[in-house]
């Protein structure tokens, strides 16, 4: 009787045919921008989703600002589908998936306890189909930014979930997942992360903890939440910035930091999630960075990327202000005046 394969290899070829059969990559219009939104992204949910700070439509104004800015024609915004359960098991157990039919622990993850109260049918309509179409967003933008140098996805940046555990209002592992799926449809094999939101981005650490092909830089503040410490043991390049660093020391550190990167690591894909949770005010990020200082540090990261010329995916995670879209949407019309990104025609510019 021959010998059955070992499960794990069994669980890679699923996982890989998974990867090879989904939906989520299609070719894109040359006539579309690498700009990924779906009106899907916006959470209401009979106001409930007041509760928590984070600004649940903040990914529709931002897309509203760069049209009234007339740097972008709506028909060129790119629609991503929704990620299915085959595409969600690339990274999560069943049995995490699972754990999402219950409404009390969706609750716990976005922080919003009265939706425990809800018929779950309602929590996965209104909280968890919006997640699920900015994972598409995200999983799309690494195979958007291999043809066109760049691309950025309106929404995610969910980097506190990770395969086992959500939390942090981050449902799904957007990050992780966009990774695995650039491994097998891209041929990529080595990757970097990085990760300037204010909060430690534990849960792509715990993904990724002893992967050599992903090279984690996160700039964080360790004084707030997740205070994961068993993660940060998973980070390669760690740089620590207190409650109330200003812009230009933060800047400072960033110079540094990318200029460590770069030597330590070659990679072939740059995942960015530039969470504006360290403007000044924000409740939650605790640093005292200026609105310019945002728009520099996101045009520093593309302007790293466009001199070693590796494709970059840009997630807007965390931000917990209303100023925050218009923030976001002014970095966005400074990269397109430095001709890091192109708008009006999708590719970057030469």
């Amino acid at each position: 009787m021959s010998s059955s394969p070992s499960s794990s290899t069994a669980i890679d070829a699923l996982t890989r045919n998974r990867i090879l059969s989904t939906s989520l990559y299609f070719d894109v219009s040359p006539s579309k921008v690498p700009l990924i939104y779906s009106n899907s992204y916006d959470i209401s949910f009979l106001g409930i989703e007041k509760l928590h700070p984070f600004d649940s439509a903040k990914w529709g104004r931002i897309c509203n600002f760069l049209v009234s800015f007339g740097v972008l024609d709506k028909s060129h915004i790119v629609e991503p589908l929704e990620a299915s359960q085959d595409d969600l098991l690339v990274v999560h157990s069943q049995s995490y998936l699972n754990s999402l039919n219950q409404s009390s622990n969706v609750a716990k993850i976005i922080e919003v306890p009265p939706v425990a109260f809800f018929p779950n049918c309602l929590v996965q309509h209104k909280v968890l189909f919006p997640f699920r179409k900015q994972v598409g967003g995200t999983i799309l933008a690494a195979k958007l930014a291999k043809e066109r140098g760049w691309a950025i996805n309106v929404g995610g940046g969910f980097h506190h979930c990770s395969a086992e555990n959500g939390g942090g209002f981050c449902a799904y592992a957007d990050i992780s997942l966009c990774i695995h799926f650039a491994f097998v449809q891209l041929n990529i094999s080595r990757v970097m992360i990085i990760d300037l939101d204010a909060h430690q981005g534990n849960g792509h650490e715990m993904d990724f903890a002893d992967d050599n092909r992903v090279y984690i830089l996160d700039m964080y503040n360790p004084g707030i939440y997740p205070l994961d410490y068993e993660a940060r043991n998973y980070i390669n390049q760690k740089v620590e910035v207190k409650s109330g660093t200003r812009t230009e020391e933060y800047l400072l550190k960033l110079d540094e930091a990318l200029e460590i990167a770069g030597r330590r690591f070659n990679p072939e894909l740059l995942v960015y999630n530039a969470g504006t949770d360290i403007l000044e005010g924000d409740p939650l990020g605790r640093l005292k960075i200026s609105p310019d200082g945002i728009a520099l540090r996101d045009e520093k990261v593309f302007r790293f990327a466009r001199e070693k010329n590796i494709p970059i995916v840009m997630l807007t995670s965390g931000g917990y202000m209303k100023s925050s879209a218009r923030v976001i949407a002014d970095s966005i019309v400074n990269l397109e005046n430095k001709r890091l990104i192109e708008t009006s025609g999708g590719s970057m510019a030469a």
